[in-house]
């Protein structure tokens, strides 16, 4: 199938309010303003894994959320899309990009809450050389760096557009296929095994958020409580 068939396919399945919100997405820096907009799904009622139809009626979205969102919308303009599993260590959590380009250059749309992991320009020859870019700033609290691997750039338009665009369902097939996807290792092992930690000053940039947890407000007040009690 065509790129332009596809698009029309996804088109037709959208509502005027839909069609109004993809049509003035026209670029991807245009994208990654309106998800940086959007507050952080923090999966308070449980874990989701929304289609774009149902992220915009939510008005929240986590990193593939965001990142399924994001090839929906260059879809709609006809631009190809791809999505990006980052596999981290099994203490931390995995991550999900959109990947684009720009003649014949990568560039990649990220939502997420943290100051790091975010937008890439399109600048980068490869996609590899666009993931290597997200090597030194993936890490944990610890200051261990946690990026391990990353998949082949999957193309969502080998499933028929109903499938994930307007599905009422979480798409958890979707999240399934990105997982057991052939992944690439970040480098060798021996070099893996001599990574430098962050240091404390890097690990304090990368605790900003765009959007406050409220899990961590009410914990915040509960301790407050539990104090005054015991006073």
């Amino acid at each position: 199938m065509t790129t332009l068939a596809y698009r029309n396919r996804l088109r037709a399945l959208l509502t005027p309010a839909e069609h109004r919100t993809f049509a003035r997405l026209d670029t991807p820096q245009k994208i990654q303003t309106f998800l940086d907009r959007v507050p952080a799904n923090f999966c308070l009622a449980g874990d989701t894994a929304m289609s774009p139809r149902t992220m915009l009626k939510a008005r929240l979205a986590h990193c593939a959320e965001g990142a399924v969102f994001a090839v929906a919308a260059l879809i709609y303009h006809g631009k190809p899309a791809w999505l990006v599993d980052m596999r981290a260590r099994p203490t931390d959590q995995d991550h999900i990009i959109t990947l684009f380009k720009v003649r014949g250059l990568w560039g990649a749309i990220s939502k997420t809450n943290h100051a790091i992991l975010r937008w890439r320009d399109p600048i980068y020859r490869s996609p590899r050389e666009l993931m290597m870019s997200y090597a030194h700033e993936y890490t944990l609290a610890s200051g261990q760096k946690s990026l391990l691997e990353y998949s082949k750039p999957i193309s969502l338009t080998r499933y028929a557009p109903q499938r994930w665009v307007t599905l009422p369902e979480d798409l958890d097939w979707l999240l399934i296929e990105l997982d057991t996807a052939p992944h690439i290792p970040l480098a060798p092992k021996h070099a893996m095994r001599k990574l430098r930690r962050v240091t404390p000053v890097e690990l304090k940039a990368q605790s900003i958020v765009e959007w406050p947890d409220p899990r961590k407000k009410k914990n915040k007040a509960r301790r407050k409580t539990v104090r005054k009690e015991k006073r």
